[in-house]
């Protein structure tokens, strides 16, 4: 129901937009540009989360009609694949030095990849063996084959996501000398995780004491992170 209502939602995008076909997508937008878009929704600019939407619709097509060139709900796929984008684009740091329309091409490609599990669960009778696909080399792509892949980009993502709003935490729920600790203890932001006695050392206080205020710290983190569930 989710997929149907998206796909009727994203072909109603496009038809007001006038991007019915791939060539009448929108460009990706300068690196510049997109990199200050990412920024601004960060901080909850809707207008430029839809932008960088909008400006990679392209992926999305492009990604579908590579390895999927054969199926015959290609226009399903793309709502699909739409929905990994705007994952991708929620969830997406350029602090973190990547490029997105690497990481972006996995969090389409592994939305498709849902779908097609989720498949293989509704229709039972279907053999694993069965024919959904070709891949870029004219190889046959079964259920089995999706089924068993390896990549986990929802697992990756969820992490990321986990450890971004730990970082938050750290930043709000810590005191000074906690976050202090903290930060020295595991090496974020510093490249280099260091051993309580050296953080005792560079503080001048006990080494008891710094495991005392990171014991503290940690549970206080922990407590955060119980009540977000």
């Amino acid at each position: 129901m989710l997929i149907t209502l998206f796909s009727i939602l994203t072909r109603i995008l496009h038809m007001i937009l006038g991007i019915g076909t791939p060539q009448n997508f929108p460009p990706p937008l300068p690196p510049e540009e997109e990199n200050e878009c990412f920024l601004k929704a960060e901080q909850g600019d809707e207008e430029a989360r839809q932008k960088l939407i909008l400006h990679n619709l392209r992926l999305v097509s492009h990604i579908v009609r590579k390895y999927y060139s054969t199926a015959r709900n290609q226009e399903d796929l793309v709502s699909i694949g739409t929905i990994g984008l705007v994952k991708a684009i929620d969830t997406f740091r350029i602090q973190n030095g990547a490029r997105f329309a690497t990481y972006g091409a996995k969090c389409i490609q592994n939305e498709i990849l849902m779908y097609f599990r989720s498949q293989k669960k509704l229709v039972s009778e279907v053999s694993i063996n069965e024919t959904i696909d070709i891949d870029r080399d004219g190889n046959p792509l079964t259920y089995i084959d999706v089924v068993c892949s390896e990549e986990d980009i929802t697992e990756e993502i969820d992490k990321k996501m986990q450890t971004e709003k730990m970082l938050r935490y750290v930043d709000t729920v810590l005191s000074a000398r906690e976050r202090q600790i903290i930060l020295m203890r595991y090496g974020i932001g510093l490249g280099k995780a260091l051993t309580q006695r050296e953080i005792a050392t560079k503080l001048n206080i006990s080494r008891s004491y710094v495991s005392r205020i990171e014991k503290c710290a940690i549970q206080k983190l922990r407590d955060a992170m119980e009540v977000q569930k």
